[in-house]
Parts: structure tokens; sequence; C-alpha cells
């Protein structure tokens, strides 16, 4: 069989190296609970690349190119991999790796927080969509953690009309969970002293860093620039310009895998292409 040509968002082999030990794992267990103790036939790599291929293009999963598995056996391993949360076991294990590449200790001891109302397709139900009242956005609100180098300690997405105060809480909840070293948050305005003080219960100290109002339009500010670069990369995987899934867990898993993405050429050196001279 002629191997399939290369899409610029396959997965290279040094990546590869680190993301196929956990998959196969994965795999191996569920295979060692059949019945038969049959090999399954799907190349996980395939399947890999082809979930790359729709977080990065934004197509459903029914106009996946001929040359990767069949669309229903992607979406069901995608499924698989969201519920058992092996998306982000990836992610943080790969934001370890990468933190001790840039010097930094592998656990962090701060982190950054933020929220990012998107406009949903005709896909989410509309009990998970809300009105962001600030934002006059009707669809979903993604609350963000990341670390002092932007890279994704925890996500929760839920409907655009929560308020910056709770979806900040169950992100702040999240991270405490995933990473118990953090101890430090930087946020912005919106977070108000509900959120001061339920960090101050987890033992973090929370700062909010506000705009500077003598300054028109634009400004660096400190801390929260890493998160609104973040923010960012994000946007680059056309899946997230818009929120189109069904479920909000989905939601969640694309922005794992969109930093999947980025963390894991962070630790190989590779760069991140734009879509910019790639037609």
């Amino acid at each position: 069989m002629t191997p399939r040509r290369a899409y610029p968002s396959d997965i290279s082999d040094a990546r590869w190296a680190l993301i196929e030990p956990t998959l196969t794992a994965w795999r191996q267990a569920r295979l060692d609970r059949r019945p038969t103790g049959e090999a399954a036939r799907t190349d996980l790599r395939d399947i890999f690349d082809a979930i790359l291929y729709v977080n990065r293009t934004g197509i459903a999963w029914k106009y996946l190119p001929h040359d990767f598995p069949p669309h229903p056996t992607v979406y069901s391993y995608y499924a698989a991999w969201r519920d058992e949360g092996i998306f982000a076991q990836l992610n943080y294990a790969l934001t370890g790796l990468a933190r001790v590449k840039a010097g930094r200790a592998a656990e962090p001891t701060a982190a950054v927080i933020d929220t990012q109302s998107v406009k949903t397709s005709t896909n989410p139900p509309t009990t998970t969509q809300g009105t962001d009242a600030a934002k006059k956005i009707v669809g979903r609100k993604r609350s963000v953690a990341t670390d002092a180098l932007g890279l994704l300690l925890a996500v929760t997405v839920c409907a655009a009309s929560v308020s910056e105060n709770h979806a900040g809480t169950r992100v702040l909840d999240q991270a405490k969970a995933a990473h118990p070293t953090i101890t430090k948050t930087w946020v912005d305005a919106g977070f108000k002293t509900q959120f001061v003080e339920h960090a101050a219960a987890l033992g973090i100290d929370a700062e909010v860093v506000p705009r500077n109002s003598d300054v028109k339009g634009f400004h660096v500010l400190k801390r929260r620039w890493v998160i609104e670069r973040t923010l960012g990369w994000l946007m680059l995987h056309r899946r997230l310009a818009r929120d189109y899934e069904t479920l909000p867990a989905s939601s969640e898993a694309m922005i794992h895998i969109a930093m999947i993405d980025n963390v894991s050429k962070r630790v190989t050196g590779e760069t991140t292409p734009t879509w910019r001279g790639t037609y």
C-alpha cells in the first residue's frame, strides 16, 4: 500500500515518540479486557494525525480526507480519549517536559487565569450556551489557566452567561488539583472578592492586575499578557475559532489537543507554521 502524502498538521517522528507510549499503553489496556485478545488493526499515529487535522483545519469529522482512517473510527478513538482524560494527561506531561527544557521546575508554582467568550455554531444545545452581557457574545466561555510561560494548566468550558468569578473558581480548583504546588495567580479586574477569597482558602495568593486607565488602546499588562498570547495560539487552530462542539467536554478536549500540538513542538525544538504561505 502506498503511504499517503503528509499534511502540514501531521506529527513528526520526534513528537510522536513523546506521545506514542501513552496511547499504546491505553490501547493495550483495552485489548487486555477483550475476550478474544484480538489485536487492533488501526494505526494509532494515523488516528492522532487525523485528530490534529480536524483541530487545525476546523472541518467536520465526516469531511476527513479519505486517506485517513474512516471518520467514525477516528471519532470513536477521539471520544474515548476525551472521556478517559487522555488528552489532558498528555498535555500535562508535555507541559512538564517543556518547563524543564526552559530551565524551570516541572511543576508550576504560579498561574495566570483568564476567560474568553466565543460564539457557537448550530451544534451545541442551547442549554449549554448563554450570553456574555459585557462582550455581547452569545455562546460559551472558556476559562483557562496557564503557567508563567503560557502553557496550559487547566481549562473549563461553560455557558457564556456564567460570571468570571464562577468560571475562574472552577478552573482554579482544577488547576490546584492537577498542580498542588500553585501558590500564586494573576487575574484581571473582572475577578472580584469572591474569587480572591476562594483562592485564599486554597492557599493561593490571587493578585488582580487592572488596566492602566491613563493608556488608551492595547498595552502590555503585568503577567496577563502571557495568557493573552496563549489565547492567540489557540485561535491558530480553526476548530477553536468558534465553538462547534456539542459537549463542553469536547470543547475542552479540542483546547488540550491544540496545546499538545504547540507544546510538543516546544519540547522537540520545532517551529509552529502559520497558514500563510501554505497554499
